[in-house]
């Protein structure tokens, strides 16, 4: 057996094999006209905020960035072998000067940018930047911009609020978890929030049994009696609920999620923004080779990732696998490339994630977390769907109301 497969190698068939493949690196390197240099901007717009109820929450400075630095330097380690130069540039900046910043970086020749902000605000930079300029949008969840607020250059490779919240519905529905209490905060984002979660119930057949509402009233978290005040509000804020099997929370503004948990007037399990959260990313997951890729960003970094950082790696990672594939730097060509059907990637989630062609949304598995392990990935065994079970998940094409993918 070994001596044959060593003539089988040797064969000179074999050899010419590896002389075609090194032949053609050669003539890649010493053609400078095929070499393809791509300059990709990091936006990051920063809001006011008040410090997070944990310190564990503190959003360091190089917050995005780093991911993408880790997405460059992979995206360099293979274009080094196909000639292909990748240069990415970072901005910080505050929601007024946002518009300029990403212009400066188009002026500077950035052809693809990555956007960390607000719904609102990647909205107004995607069309300052204008068609020409693919942008990539790394943060806002907000399912207006995959509906009618969409454009035909942004690409979302940041779940939308309808996935995060399906993927934990399906998980409940599993569980078996199906009557769920609801609880929402005051501000627009937290409705946004809860209206996906009544969404995802009626979708999967759960039923929200009663809804609160509880009140931002504002004042500092973190001092000792605003952290005591809230925590002692939520025996009494709960009590006399309907009988439920989980309570959820729908908390993007981080004012009361986490203190349900032990809690609340009746144990329940607690999901949503606080217990068990849907996340695109977590330090803490290590399967399907994510071990390697977590301390591979620690080493950069010194600090364990956040979604942020994942979507950012993500973002550059679309773009240097669609430039290997097409050899070009044409945002219209990278466009059509990955639409199409040919397009998938690797992101350590279990299977390769791709893009919607209806708008522009990346499907993608959705971990779900309690701040330690990775206690589940949605889509759920047995949820399925005609194209791919990663439908499940978000706004279907049937839905879809974007006429720019159109």
């Amino acid at each position: 057996m070994t001596g044959s497969r060593m003539r089988c190698w040797c064969h000179p068939r074999h050899w010419l094999s590896v002389w075609v493949i090194t032949l053609a690196v050669l003539c890649l390197w010493a053609n400078p006209s095929a070499a393809v240099e791509v300059k990709t901007g990091i936006l990051r717009v920063d809001y006011p905020v008040l410090a997070p109820v944990s310190r564990f929450d503190r959003k360091p400075d190089d917050l995005g960035f780093s991911g993408a630095q880790l997405g460059n330097e992979d995206n360099l380690t293979t274009g080094s072998f196909l000639g292909h130069k990748f240069e990415m540039a970072t901005i910080a900046t505050p929601p007024e000067q946002a518009v300029e910043a990403a212009q400066k970086l188009v002026s500077e020749g950035v052809r693809f940018l990555v956007i960390l902000a607000n719904a609102e605000d990647t909205v107004r930079i995607t069309d300052a930047v204008g068609p020409e300029v693919l942008a990539f949008n790394a943060l806002a969840p907000d399912n207006a911009l995959r509906q009618s607020k969409c454009r035909t250059n942004l690409f979302h490779v940041a779940p939308s609020r309808a996935m995060l919240a399906d993927a934990l519905a399906q998980f409940l529905v599993w569980k078996r978890w199906n009557r769920w209490l609801l609880i929402e905060g005051s501000n627009p984002d937290d409705r946004k929030l809860g209206n996906a979660y009544r969404r995802a119930a009626t979708k999967f057949g759960a039923r929200i049994v009663e809804q609160r509402t509880y009140e931002d009233t504002g004042g500092s978290r973190r001092s000792d009696s605003g952290h005591v005040l809230v925590q002692r509000q939520m025996p009494v804020f709960t009590q006399d609920a309907t009988d439920h099997d989980v309570l959820i929370a729908a908390d993007e503004s981080d004012v009361f999620a986490l203190y349900l948990p032990f809690h609340a007037w009746t144990p329940r399990p607690v999901a949503g923004s606080g217990g068990l959260r849907p996340v695109s990313f977590h330090g803490s997951h290590e399967a399907w080779g994510a071990t390697q890729f977590q301390r591979r960003f620690e080493k950069l970094s010194g600090r364990f990732l956040q979604p942020a950082d994942y979507n950012a790696w993500l973002a550059l990672r679309v773009i240097g696998e669609a430039v290997t594939r097409t050899n070009s730097d044409d945002p219209q060509v990278l466009k059509d490339y990955m639409l199409g059907d040919d397009f998938e990637l690797a992101a350590f989630k279990g299977q390769k994630v791709t893009f919607r062609n209806w708008n522009g949304q990346m499907r993608q598995p959705v971990l779900l977390t309690d701040s330690k392990i990775t206690v589940g990935v949605s889509p759920q065994e047995g949820f399925l769907h005609h194209r791919s079970p990663l439908d499940s998940l978000g706004l279907d094409e049937p839905e879809s109301d974007c006429d720019a993918f159109k």
